[in-house]
């Protein structure tokens, strides 16, 4: 991948981490035929064709993929979590939408990467707090979720493996973290609330305490350089990788952070300092890829000049 004439499909285009993506990827000199439900207002970059479809419409999806034919396919469309939608709309949703895209793109030989999300493995959005099996968590961990979205993300990583298996394209899995937008850094409030002794006395209703992703975060930049990076390498079947910042985002020692929430430090344990509790190894590894963006340095840069209307 990643010649002058290749052309992608990139599916939410118009979402807060797609417009980024976009944006990031029209800069490499792709074609782009980038998909929402909605056209944008704003002006997207050259090279940048914008189509209104509904990917839970599997006859609009096919019918995308069968016009554009494109040499590989980025899919970020979904609900972002169970919070503010029912759980029955959030599962139909996105896993319809990434059954349609991952069929598609197979029966037209186009190699997918796509955001599944480290909620599949259980921990955010549980209804108590879970303690991983070891530290970093490693790609290889189980899968437990018991909310609909992380379900979602399980479900849509198996509908990848069987079609890689069906038609032999390959496909990435991303599991990233939350995304953070520079100049708005959500997790800026969160760090300046925390007290270490506040999350000792109180798991579960502190700052910084409850289920949750242990306090994991990725810019956005980061997220987008790591899908062009996909495209760059070659995949063989199906594989998922994580995609977070180097470093939690509270500043301080991860594993302080675990003994405070659950009373122990799961083991084994090699985290050292403010180390994420997600492991960057296999990332590196498979796509010469690390974070290179921090909340130690975050500051405001223009982004996209295309919008949801």
């Amino acid at each position: 991948m990643g010649s002058d004439t290749a052309t992608l499909v990139v599916t939410g285009a118009l979402g807060g981490a797609g417009r980024w993506v976009v944006d990031r990827l029209a800069a490499e000199s792709f074609d782009i035929v980038a998909v929402d439900r909605e056209l944008p207002v704003g002006t997207p970059p050259d090279g940048v064709d914008f189509r209104a479809v509904d990917l839970v419409d599997a006859g609009e999806t096919t019918d995308l993929m069968l016009s554009v034919d494109p040499d590989a396919v980025v899919h970020l469309a979904a609900i972002p979590d169970p919070l503010n939608h029912a759980g029955e709309r959030v599962y139909r949703n996105n896993v319809l939408s990434t059954y349609n895209v991952l069929n598609a793109a197979g029966r037209v030989g186009a190699d997918v990467t796509w955001t599944s999300s480290e909620s599949a493995y259980g921990f955010p959005f549980a209804e108590e707090v879970r303690a991983p099996d070891a530290l970093p968590v490693e790609e290889a961990h189980p899968l437990r979720p018991a909310d609909p979205y992380g379900l979602s993300k399980v479900t849509g990583e198996e509908t990848a493996k069987a079609v890689v298996r069906r038609d032999g394209i390959s496909v990435v899995s991303i599991r990233p973290s939350w995304v953070q937008y520079p100049g708005e850094y959500f997790v800026t409030d969160l760090r300046e609330s925390f007290d270490l002794a506040a999350l000792r006395a109180d798991p579960e209703g502190a700052v910084g305490g409850g289920p949750g992703n242990y306090w994991s975060y990725v810019d956005v930049r980061d997220l987008a350089d790591q899908i062009a990076r996909t495209l760059e390498v070659d995949i063989d079947g199906h594989e998922a990788v994580h995609c977070h910042a180097a470093e939690n985002y509270l500043g301080e020692d991860t594993a302080d952070l675990f003994a405070a929430l659950l009373g122990s430090v799961p083991e084994p344990c090699s985290l050292s300092g403010d180390d994420a509790a997600f492991s960057m190894a296999k990332s590196a590894a498979l796509l010469d890829w690390a974070p290179s963006h921090s909340w130690r340095s975050e500051s405001a840069v223009d982004g996209p000049d295309f919008d949801a209307p």
